[in-house]
């Protein structure tokens, strides 16, 4: 049985960091009680990704956490990471299962047409958002939370919210029914990365309560 607990899914960013800093950052938060961790890179190239996943990886075995990488099947292979990440515009859900095997396949869906696809092609979780703006370099779509309820009761996986979430602001998700949190600047950014990640995983646990 794969270990999945998307309680507290820590997605990185490495922009504007050194690589000692960010690995630095990254097992901070691994200290402070994340559940998974998905490393995240859309500018390097393919020798500079599977680099730091390797080091990455090294962290995340220490503390027993799956790492996930975003995009990339090859990386996650390459360095026998937990799993891969897939977007709407990545690989499809399906053929990322084929290559994966039994490790772990996660979806971003934004609608709950696009929910029931990636579950059925083989999704083992979905990441659902963004729930607010992010100060991602990522292309942000908004996801009312009412989409996020319909997509919890449309498929029997995982759901996790995505997008601007941090401790203050997740009490829009209460009684959503979702399984946990993605968060990157909220503990990413933070002068106390492991702090941050406690406290963003008990705001979970209350909202939970």
């Amino acid at each position: 049985m794969k270990k999945l607990d998307t309680t507290m899914y820590f997605i990185t960013d490495s922009t504007n960091y050194s690589e000692e800093e960010f690995l630095r950052r990254v097992e901070e938060a691994c200290k402070g009680g994340v559940t998974l961790i998905q490393l995240r890179e859309k500018e390097r190239t393919t020798r500079e990704y599977l680099n730091l996943a390797e080091k990455v990886h090294e962290i995340t075995q220490r503390y027993d956490i799956p790492l996930i990488i975003d995009d990339r099947v090859d990386i996650a292979l390459a360095v026998n990471a937990e799993g891969v990440h897939v977007g709407q515009s990545d690989m499809p859900v399906a053929v990322a299962r084929r290559l994966m095997g039994d490790k772990i396949v996660g979806a971003t869906a934004k609608t709950v047409p696009q929910a029931l696809d990636a579950y059925e092609q083989g999704a083992d979780y979905l990441g659902v958002g963004a729930i607010y703006p992010t100060t991602t370099k990522v292309k942000t779509v908004l996801t009312s939370v009412d989409t996020l309820k319909e997509i919890v009761k449309a498929v029997p996986i995982k759901v996790n919210a995505i997008g601007g979430l941090n401790k203050d602001n997740i009490h829009v998700l209460k009684d959503s029914g979702i399984d946990g949190i993605c968060a990157v600047s909220a503990i990413m950014k933070a002068d106390d990365p492991k702090t941050a990640a406690e406290e963003l995983r008990e705001a979970f646990y209350e909202l939970q309560g």
